[in-house]
């Protein structure tokens, strides 16, 4: 198959792709892959089929996919392309949920000499490392990322990849819980997609309505949640998108769990279960085990949700989930505050305070804690944040955390 035929080929998939016909378009492309003796034309084709893979929830095939463009890339000796096959190497990782590689692979792009091409993909390069740091609970550096990555997406006016940074600081300010900024900046990406979205896939109005889903639930409106969420379960479903529709049917047991419904939870909490372990979404699969264990706790089903609880544990630690950990250890504090277990007890206090250090989940000015309950957070531009109201109750001249880690250890 000659260079002509290739990118035809890979045309008419994209047409079927685009038309919903996603296992006709796989095979067109499995065929250019097969056949063509062009080297671009291969290189092409495989970011198709990793694109498609991602959007199914086949990430294990989207890893193997970008580990056969790697080569491809090497075989073209071109910087651009190696940039590119090594972002898709990343973006695999992240959704395999492994952060620690996804990072370095980031890292490795970030360093390429590219062209103005490889420099353009910077802002997704960073977009992909903050949520990464985010999978660690790395706050500052996943923060950090994002507003390099929003900076990006403005200096070259890239709304796609704007509505993207938006729902990842979405998901950034719930885990936080600043509940305010969790609903702004995915309304920001509705907004986005309204007034620019029209060639764009649905999956971008799908996204930042689950956001928004999110962002409802944790504010107590949970009709205005559910609304969100069954419209952007609606558009996963006609998109065969399975990654959103296990989010989906998180968001939904979340919110029938908020309303004091557990056995209406209970299912869609299974179902969500089902799809996330499919599909690899190790960090998914730690919240689906949160929400069912304190349905457990609230049916007084200690020992269910002690179960719940080690099974978390578990996937949190193989991750390396902190916050996971750090909610992990409060249940299992509140549980064995209820059997009357203090060794138990003390051994989890211990470790809850443990995880608060590491990831500095303290207000840097008023010394509590942040994460604990909604309140309003100010980031200073070196990504440390702070609650909003000591911000302006003492003004900063610089940040006082960012003084004490210059602190040399020789004069503590």
């Amino acid at each position: 198959m000659g260079q002509d035929q290739t990118k035809q080929q890979i045309e008419k998939g994209l047409h079927l792709y685009q038309s919903n016909q996603t296992e006709k378009a796989l095979q067109v492309w499995m065929r250019v892959l097969e056949k063509s003796a062009d080297p671009a034309g291969r290189f092409r084709v495989l970011g198709c089929l990793i694109t498609a893979h991602a959007e199914m929830g086949r990430y294990k095939d989207m890893l193997k996919f970008a580990v056969v463009q790697i080569d491809t890339a090497r075989e073209l000796e071109d910087p651009d392309y190696l940039t590119e096959s090594y972002l898709n190497l990343a973006r695999s990782n992240e959704k395999l949920c492994e952060f620690q590689k996804t990072i370095s692979y980031c890292k490795t792009c970030l360093n390429m000499q590219g062209t103005t091409v490889s420099l353009q993909l910077n802002g997704q390069v960073s977009l992909s490392m903050g949520n990464a740091f985010l999978g660690l609970s790395i706050f500052q550096k996943a923060l950090e990322c994002f507003e390099k990555a929003l900076r990006y997406a403005h200096n070259n006016d890239d709304k796609m990849l704007e509505c993207r940074v938006c729902c990842s600081l979405g998901n950034f300010y719930a885990q936080i819980k600043d509940y305010e900024k969790a609903l702004f900046f995915p309304c920001k990406a509705a907004e986005l997609v309204n007034d620019y979205g029209k060639g764009w896939s649905l999956k971008y109005r799908a996204m930042s309505q689950y956001h928004m889903a999110v962002a409802y639930r944790k504010l107590g409106r949970l009709a205005d949640a559910m609304d969100c969420c069954e419209e952007s379960m609606k558009i996963a479903l006609q998109h065969g998108d399975r990654p959103l529709q296990a989010l989906c049917l998180l968001c939904f047991a979340d919110i029938h769990r908020s309303r004091k419904d557990v056995q209406t939870a209970f299912p869609r909490y299974d179902s969500s279960m089902s799809i996330m372990t499919e599909i690899g979404n190790r960090l998914g699969l730690i919240q689906v085990l949160l929400g069912v264990t304190k349905c457990w706790m609230s049916k007084k089903e200690l020992d269910k949700a002690l179960e719940s609880i080690e099974k978390a544990q578990e996937l949190a630690e193989g991750v390396g989930n902190k916050l996971g950990l750090l909610k992990l250890h409060c249940l299992c504090e509140r549980i064995y505050r209820t059997k009357g277990q203090q060794r138990e007890l003390r051994d989890h206090v211990v470790k809850f305070h443990e995880c608060v250090e590491e990831m500095e989940l303290y207000c840097g000015m008023c010394g509590e804690s942040i994460g604990e309950k909604n309140n309003q957070l100010q980031a200073l531009p070196c990504s440390h944040f702070f609650h909003f109201k000591c911000l302006q109750t003492n003004g900063t001249r610089g940040c006082p955390n960012c003084r004490r880690l210059s602190v040399k250890p020789g004069y503590v």
